[in-house]
């Protein structure tokens, strides 16, 4: 399915995958945001385990309208980061719209690249930053945000979400640093904000994605090494994994259903 993004004057047609239980709903909802490689089959697979627990599931697709295969190597292209910002918002107002979506219960989750604008919609600053480029955002936002090794911690440390945020992350993780998200995580809680943060010890990057044995990706960028250059180390970890799929169910039975 496609819909309209919210950039002003200039919508997007974004395409996605929609998801969504049996029976009438109405359903509480998870926007679901791809990391820099793009929509994987990862993202199914979590999208299914949402509808299994009564969500409602759009994996929304930013690269393929604007002919991006992915961007997490050197040199490959990139968007502004108000483009999937605005994506995000987009698929927002198209669930609303939807007869079997509650419209008052739908959360945001994101990974890597996509973890970080999980956060950013429910960031107060981004929000108001849209407002004064133009946007329209909707009258009830996303009610929650997921960043799973989420990018970007550094760029919200002095920011403050104003919905319950969770952040699932690996110790071991040398692409998205958990240290840096865990101070985003503890600035915010010291200005009262509801945000938690989940470390995994000895899990790397995608460590809840089966389709990535661990091993060494020497092509993709990381602002961590030396002249922001390349190299991240990947894997899945079974444990970490399945710890990750308890505390999101657990956050989202407490704050979305």
């Amino acid at each position: 399915m496609t819909f309209p993004n919210i950039t002003p004057g200039k919508p997007v047609e974004v395409r996605g995958q929609l998801y969504r239980p049996e029976g009438p709903g109405p359903f509480p909802a998870i926007v679901l945001f791809h990391g820099c490689g793009g929509v994987e089959a990862l993202h199914a697979r979590w999208a299914r385990w949402l509808n299994e627990r009564g969500y409602v599931a759009l994996v929304v697709d930013s690269w393929t309208p604007r002919g991006i295969v992915e961007n997490c190597s050197k040199g490959t292209p990139d968007v502004e980061n108000t483009d999937r910002f605005d994506d995000a918002f987009g698929a927002l107002r198209y669930l609303q719209a939807r007869p079997f979506v509650n419209p008052g219960r739908i959360g945001a989750m994101g990974w890597s690249n996509g973890g970080v604008f999980a956060i950013a919609v429910v960031n107060g600053p981004s929000l108001e930053r849209a407002r004064k480029r133009g946007v329209t955002l909707p009258a009830v936002g996303f009610r929650l945000g997921i960043g799973i090794s989420p990018g970007g911690c550094f760029s919200l440390v002095k920011e403050v979400v104003v919905a319950p945020l969770l952040v699932l992350i690996g110790a071991a993780d040398d692409w998205t640093l958990a240290t840096t998200c865990e101070e985003m995580v503890n600035a915010m809680r010291a200005k009262g904000a509801d945000a938690t943060i989940r470390i995994f010890p000895g899990a790397y990057h995608y460590f809840d994605n089966a389709d990535y044995p661990l091993q060494m990706l020497p092509d993709v960028e990381n602002r961590n090494k030396p002249g922001d250059c390349c190299g991240a180390t990947v894997g899945y970890q079974r444990e970490a994994a399945a710890a990750a799929f308890t505390e999101v169910e657990a956050f989202l039975a407490k704050h979305l259903k």
